[in-house]
């Protein structure tokens, strides 16, 4: 996928007012540890994520989504009947019916005639959503579209929680794979395209690569049990091994299609799931660790808001400045690969 007509406005982001530490969770997990005689700071150790964040209990993802897309809004001097086109991109929703992107295309008073809808693909949906919105505005379709994604971990951390205390059955073994749903936070996004023809930022998106390994959509999977609440099931291992082998694939075709050189790349944002995968995706494909701008230690895995997120604060803080070139790396269970290349 090639563009030539996409131009990106600085991002919109909202953090969760409340910081919950890896050694939070510890303690309320301690039955369980001193059960299984497991080592403090194991949480930390193993992902890398000191702390995450928490919206106020009964957080809608529509209502942090509108405030992100309110600020990309303002970022990108538009006005709400400019947005011809809507997406919601998130794990996390509403309801299952109507769509979130309704709820938000409300708060934000966005056009009538805008098109909206919900699109979801684990934690790479904001990065398909701007592959979607970027063909729309290449064919001329759409001048000027909104993406916001808003991931609310409270209920899968909860429920994680709840079901290790009273699982009276559990073991070393068959606890992991509860374990990464413990490395989930929140936060929320937006980011405004629009089309080169209308008004050049002098920010564009140029293009991407996607590689899909189906045969291994089992190792992370995860959904609402009415009587447990929200739980997920990871084979972090075989997903680790997996999913850099599939991102790998995707790599060698990210650089053919858009026609870089690794070296060429800047500062490269990547979909954060541990301390662990960053060091051997990097190792794999080769990369310099210190062209990797992350926010896992204080964000944690913020589902489909974790990539953006990191490029939104890493542009914030100078580490990606205008004439730079930047890639997103995205991995999700699936197994999904997906990498954008962006010319700031």
């Amino acid at each position: 996928m090639r563009f030539s007509q996409v131009c990106l406005h600085p991002f919109g982001y909202e953090l969760p007012p409340h910081i919950v530490s890896s050694d939070d969770l510890e303690k309320r997990l301690a039955p369980v540890y001193q059960k299984l005689k497991l080592p403090e700071g194991r949480l930390e150790l193993m992902s890398g994520i000191r702390e995450r964040r928490f919206w106020d209990k009964g957080t809608r993802p529509s209502t942090v989504a509108a405030k992100a897309g309110a600020k990309a809004l303002e970022a990108a001097n538009a006005a709400p009947d400019d947005i011809e086109c809507l997406m919601f991109t998130s794990v996390s929703r509403d309801m299952m019916e109507p769509a979130t992107a309704a709820f938000v295309h409300r708060s934000l008073g966005l056009s009538k005639s805008c098109h909206l809808f919900d699109l979801s693909n684990a934690c790479l949906g904001f990065l398909n959503g701007m592959i979607l919105l970027a063909s729309m505005i290449e064919l001329g379709q759409v001048k000027k579209g909104l993406l916001v994604a808003g991931e609310t971990a409270e209920g899968l951390v909860e429920s994680t929680l709840n079901h290790l205390l009273s699982n009276q059955s559990l073991t070393r073994k068959n606890i992991k794979p509860a374990f990464a749903s413990l490395t989930i936070g929140s936060g929320a996004v937006g980011l405004v395209l629009e089309s080169r023809r209308q008004n050049d930022t002098g920010h564009y998106l140029v293009g991407g690569t996607c590689r899909a390994n189906t045969d291994h959509n089992e190792l992370c999977q995860g959904g609402l049990n009415a009587e447990q609440g929200t739980l997920m099931s990871t084979d972090s291992e075989l997903l680790l091994e997996k999913g850099i082998e599939t991102a790998s694939d995707c790599w060698t075709d990210f650089l053919s299609t858009l026609g870089w050189q690794k070296e060429s790349i800047d500062r490269f944002f990547c979909h954060q799931v541990g301390r662990v995968h960053a060091q051997h995706l990097f190792n794999t494909l080769g990369l310099d660790p210190e062209r990797n701008f992350e926010t896992l230690p204080i964000l944690g895995n913020i589902g489909s808001v974790s990539a953006p997120i990191t490029m939104a604060l890493g542009i914030e803080q100078g580490q990606l400045v205008q004439g730079q070139r930047a890639a997103l790396l995205g991995i999700g269970s699936g197994i999904n690969s997906l990498m954008l290349g962006v010319e700031w």
